[in-house]
């Protein structure tokens, strides 16, 4: 069997060096082919066309990872011939139409108000509430590193709706936290059964899980790879 290539997108105030955690561990396990794309995080459009560009760099087949709005993009950017599977991670899987800005207004997350805009339209997580908010269950220091290197949206990038939901042709996997205070864990569960995807797991972790529990995350993310190869 040959693994598939295993792309990791990031979300919202943070880069590709999220996965920090998770990709020692997935090389551990003879994933070699990984890749964790940069977006630039200024629009849906824009973010998709990144990792759409990515995946046509990829010869064989690709397994797209997606963690918070991340989900969002691979969503729709993973309606490419070369994807084999989908694996959300705390994250974004909207529905046609729908955006993580529509979702989240109908049912707001407990860290909602701690989100602030600059006077260039860009979303920041207030610094001194970045702990709370984002990655409870890390370190102090940890969160000091998220909060200081913290990569802001375009507020606008949170009304921009999906198209054509590649879930709805792809198989799926969904981690959800229980202890989720970006993404309302109810939201969570809303999404993830409407996947009818092919394993869902939740942990008693922050929004962060991905760096809180890496071990739990690279499992998941193995057993989608394992299935699709």
């Amino acid at each position: 069997m040959t693994k598939p290539a295993i792309i990791l997108v990031h979300g919202f105030w943070g880069g590709a060096a999220h996965w920090a955690k998770a990709i020692p561990e997935l090389a551990k396990r003879g994933y070699s082919d990984l890749h964790a794309v940069e977006m630039p995080l200024t629009s849906l459009a824009d973010d998709a066309g990144r990792l759409k560009k990515m995946i046509a760099q990829q010869r064989g087949n690709v397994l797209l990872v997606g963690h918070s709005y991340g989900g969002a993009v691979i969503t729709q950017a993973g309606n490419e011939p070369n994807v084999v599977g989908l694996v959300y991670i705390a994250a974004f899987a909207p529905d046609a139409g729908e955006s993580p800005g529509s979702i989240s207004q109908e049912n707001p997350p407990a860290a909602f108000a701690n989100i602030a805009p600059d006077n260039d339209g860009y979303l920041w997580i207030k610094a001194d509430k970045y702990h709370e908010s984002f990655c409870q269950d890390l370190t102090e220091d940890e969160a000091l590193v998220m909060a200081v290197t913290q990569k802001a949206p375009l507020g606008t990038t949170f009304g921009d709706a999906i198209s054509k939901p590649a879930w709805k042709s792809k198989p799926s996997w969904y981690q959800i936290s229980s202890q989720d205070r970006m993404i309302n864990p109810e939201n969570e569960k809303m999404m993830s059964a409407r996947l009818n995807p092919k394993k869902v797991i939740t942990l008693d972790a922050s929004h962060a899980s991905l760096a809180s529990r890496p071990k739990e995350v690279t499992d998941l993310i193995a057993e989608a790879a394992q299935s699709v190869s």
